[in-house]
């Protein structure tokens, strides 16, 4: 099982579950995660929520990793992806904020010079130039299940393993997940692969 999750540079996930440890004899050592993934994380919720709240959110999230430090079990995962769960949850509180987010960059074109704020980086990382206005109305509809999968792989770049321990999902579901949002994103930007910007002829 362990195997499943050999997705990145195993000695960092070893040192990281090792620190994680070390933390709770001496809590000062959950700085060294701290240093290691704010940026990360800072930008993840940045990508779902803005930067002004998640320059808030993420201390939460870091409070709440380190006060749910004991719970984690190095045999579902690793640190990283256990952060991203954390920061998933904490984004999902604030859904009703990215959901006006995203109805804001639908009214808004491509040429408008109107600051859409942290869609406009979803919107670059999922598909080219030209429809935020149609991306946003599409991601907006998609469950929220869903969206999360997505924009997991789309902004924190996690691997689906990575992805299926920070919802605490089967690894499977993380591809049907992915697979339904990616073909109703297509549907609604007429053939474009949301992914990767081009068509699907």
């Amino acid at each position: 099982m362990s195997a499943l999750w050999d997705v990145s540079d195993p000695p960092q996930e070893a040192e990281d579950a090792h620190v994680l440890k070390e933390s709770l004899r001496v809590p000062e050592r959950f700085g060294v995660l701290y240093d290691r993934y704010f940026t990360k994380i800072h930008r993840y919720v940045a990508g779902r929520l803005g930067t002004q709240t998640a320059d808030d959110l993420t201390a939460e999230i870091f409070l709440a990793a380190f006060h749910s430090r004991t719970g984690f079990d190095t045999r579902r995962g690793v640190v990283r992806g256990w952060l991203y769960g954390i920061a998933t949850n904490v984004v999902a509180q604030h859904r009703r904020h990215e959901s006006r987010q995203l109805r804001i960059l639908q009214r808004a074109s491509a040429d408008d010079e109107v600051d859409a704020g942290h869609e406009d980086l979803v919107a670059s990382r999922l598909t080219a130039a030209g429809v935020q206005g149609q991306l946003a109305s599409a991601l907006s509809a998609i469950p929220d299940a869903d969206r999360d999968v997505l924009l997991l792989l789309a902004l924190a770049e996690l691997s689906y393993e990575e992805i299926a321990q920070a919802l605490d999902i089967p690894a499977g579901t993380v591809g049907s997940r992915l697979n339904r949002a990616r073909r109703k994103l297509r549907m609604a930007l007429g053939g474009v692969n949301p992914m990767f910007g081009d068509s699907d002829g």
